[in-house]
């Protein structure tokens, strides 16, 4: 019964919100026309900023800073019995989604889904969140240039995602 109704409510939301605008009386097709151009200027407004952060990245990533990062990381997720293949997940989600689903990926496949490694990088992909995308688009899109608060905020966020995604696992998935 809800399989048959998932499938019907992207179609019914297609037909249903530009019928509820004509029942309203809006002139639905100047307005989606309307909404569409402001989006194409939005994309124009956040291009700069997404451009920038995703040369920052590549350069991070390049010069070996990432991997030097979590290299001075490792004694400590070591004393606290962390995996070694987790500590480069939580600090890519941080810079990017998309990188991080990568390295989701390749750990469930040399780990294992079922592993604690597994299942621990799968809580973590789940938890935390992008933090410079959001500062660099989000922010960028709205003009907000003084973002130190939010950033000090943000890695405090995913620092406290990444550790309670290790004590939950913990508590659920070992022995």
């Amino acid at each position: 019964m809800l399989r048959q109704l998932s499938l019907f409510m992207v179609p019914l939301l297609l037909v249903g919100i530009p019928l509820y605008g004509v029942l309203k009386k809006q002139p639905v097709y100047e307005l989606f026309v309307e909404g569409a151009a402001e989006g194409v200027q939005m994309a124009l407004q956040i291009l700069p900023y997404l451009l920038a952060m995703l040369v920052a990245i590549s350069v991070f990533r390049a010069s070996g800073a990432f991997q030097a990062l979590a290299g001075l990381l490792t004694p400590l997720t070591d004393a606290l019995g962390i995996p070694a293949a987790v500590l480069p997940l939580a600090l890519m989600r941080s810079f990017s989604g998309s990188g991080a689903l990568a390295m989701t990926a390749d750990i469930l496949q040399q780990e294992g889904p079922d592993s604690f490694t597994g299942l621990l990088a799968s809580v973590l992909q789940g938890s935390t969140d992008t933090t410079f995308y959001i500062l660099a688009v989000y922010f960028g899109a709205v003009g907000i240039k003084k973002y130190r608060y939010a950033l000090t905020v943000g890695l405090a966020a995913d620092a406290a995602s990444f550790l309670s995604s290790f004590i939950i696992c913990l508590l659920l998935f070992s022995g």
